[in-house]
């Protein structure tokens, strides 16, 4: 649940990007701070909360940040002008970007080996269940009440955290070396890099990075896209809903998968798709071709998303594995910075879309080499 809602207020940002860009007047350039400022907060987060949750435990820093974004998401709704909805927006990524790894690797310590993998992936599945319930809200709420209403429906998860802060167990890895280990932040930080885990950590970093640069560049502008390329605000909509729906065949299929044949074999297949479809996306001329490689490009992008929360956790030892997990996620949140702030730059510049997406292109290949080259296998691994 924490997950969706997660995904529901990303998802409806990037329609509420296309609202304000008609009701504001902004440039690209702002469209493009919008969902920049999101992800520098969701670095800012993912660095901070994952620190955290090695210092206090996944279940408390899983609630703060799900109190976090719900209640900035909610205060959203009010702002009158940019510079107000982008301070809140950094509040709100603060929020996303802590509770995402943290969800992860709590769940990771909590499930047996044999199924970890699906499990994680299958948890990774509800963004995709956000994304379709910001999609119908997006498509009937903000053009015939406008996107406040949308935002306050959106602090809704707040009233869920009240429920786990009594009812969610906390990892019991967490609990069983708490109290024996005296965490420090710097040790945490410094293992990282140590010769035991350098290489891990250099993959996921470059693999993160790659990803989300991708994924934030393209997908919190598709609605945009769309209109650029002649569709009207709602035929937008439409378009990116039924696109959105191809995200849980991605899961699903992943999560058989990376039990099956390994979490390498999912990063690289499914990264691999994402490049072809995002190149063949960013040419097509027809509205078939569009629509098939759009959905061919949620396919395998929310696939490989979800064998990278998989393979992230699994990296690490318990006393170290929010430190290395958040600081993938907040290495990746940079290019969650770069990659909006890129369309943007791009489409003042009166660059052609197909220029735009080959750069997406190159970028997911470089992840999927990364993984094939440096990746360790951990498909039914015990955690250390």
């Amino acid at each position: 649940m924490g997950w969706m809602f997660d995904a529901m207020d990303v998802g409806m940002l990037s329609f509420i990007i296309a609202a304000l860009q008609k009701e504001w007047s902004l440039t690209p350039g702002q469209m493009g701070w919008i969902g920049s400022i999101n992800s520098i907060g969701m670095a800012v987060g993912a660095f901070v909360f994952g620190l955290m949750a090695d210092k206090i435990g996944r279940k408390h820093v899983f609630i703060i940040t799900l109190l976090l974004f719900s209640v900035g998401s909610g205060a959203s709704a009010f702002a009158t002008g940019l510079t107000v909805f982008l301070i809140l927006r950094f509040l709100v990524g603060m929020g996303l970007g802590g509770e995402l790894p943290v969800a992860s690797t709590l769940v990771s310590e909590i499930v047996p080996a044999e199924k970890r993998g699906r499990t994680v992936v299958l948890l990774e599945s509800f963004w995709a269940g956000g994304w379709l319930i910001a999609a119908v809200i997006s498509y009937f709420i903000i053009p015939r009440y406008g996107w406040q209403i949308a935002l306050l429906i959106s602090a809704a998860p707040a009233l869920y955290a009240l429920y786990l802060r009594v009812g969610l167990p906390d990892s019991p890895k967490f609990s069983a070396i708490k109290d024996k280990e005296k965490v420090s932040v710097v040790k945490n930080l410094a293992s990282l890099w140590s010769k035991e885990y350098g290489r891990q950590t250099a993959t996921l970093w470059i693999v993160w990075f790659c990803v989300v640069f991708s994924y934030y560049g393209m997908f919190l502008w598709l609605p945009s896209v769309m209109v650029m390329k002649g569709f009207s605000l709602i035929k937008s909509f439409e378009y990116v809903l039924i696109m959105t729906l191809a995200q849980l065949p991605g899961y699903f299929t992943a999560a058989w998968f990376i039990e099956k044949f390994g979490r390498k074999f999912v990063l690289v297949v499914y990264l691999i798709g994402t490049a072809v479809s995002a190149y063949f996306f960013g040419t097509a001329e027809s509205t078939a071709l569009l629509m098939t490689s759009g959905i061919l490009l949620s396919f395998f992008n929310l696939g490989a998303w979800g064998g990278l929360y998989a393979y992230t956790p699994e990296q690490y030892p318990t006393l170290i594995r929010g430190t290395g997990s958040g600081m993938a996620a907040a290495v990746g949140r940079v290019g969650g910075v770069l990659g909006p702030l890129l369309v943007g730059y791009l489409v003042a510049q009166k660059a052609d879309v197909s220029t735009i997406f080959t750069i997406f292109c190159i970028a997911v290949l470089i992840g999927a080499l990364t993984v094939f080259f440096l990746g360790k296998e951990t498909k039914r691994q015990e955690l250390a």
